[in-house]
């Protein structure tokens, strides 16, 4: 017995497959596809799985997983914190990692600190 969910998402599933053919009977064979319908189907893989949504859709599972991947907010970080510089500044260390796993750690023996944000923006390409 189908629920009214399960319904609803065979239907979601067969009118999105439904544009898929339609564009794929206008268009030349290795034209790739517009972003609007791979949109479509990243949300659908969302709520109704990946292979279920690229074995629907004739999609490449690989291709699909990525946007999939992509698509998803990047995680901030979970707090940030920063401590007053003593008067006698001797030695600190400050250790930075980005959201793709890239590290860098910062030891000096100064009063006066480094550009922590433009040191970072360096190694990480902006992501700072």
């Amino acid at each position: 017995m189908m629920t009214a969910q399960t319904d609803t998402k065979r239907v979601a599933m067969e009118e999105v497959r439904r544009r898929f053919e339609h564009w794929r009977s206008t268009h030349a064979r290795r034209a790739r596809l517009p972003e609007p319908l791979w949109g479509e189907a990243v949300a659908l893989a969302r709520t109704q799985g990946l292979f279920q949504t690229a074995r629907a859709l004739r999609l490449d599972y690989a291709s699909l997983k990525r946007r999939l991947q992509a698509d998803r907010p990047s995680a901030a970080p979970a707090f940030v914190e920063l401590l007053a510089p003593a008067a006698n500044l001797s030695e600190c260390v400050v250790e930075l990692e980005g959201r793709r796993g890239g590290r860098m750690r910062l030891q000096w023996k100064a009063a006066a600190p480094p550009d922590l944000i433009g040191l970072s923006r360096i190694l990480w390409g902006g992501e700072a």
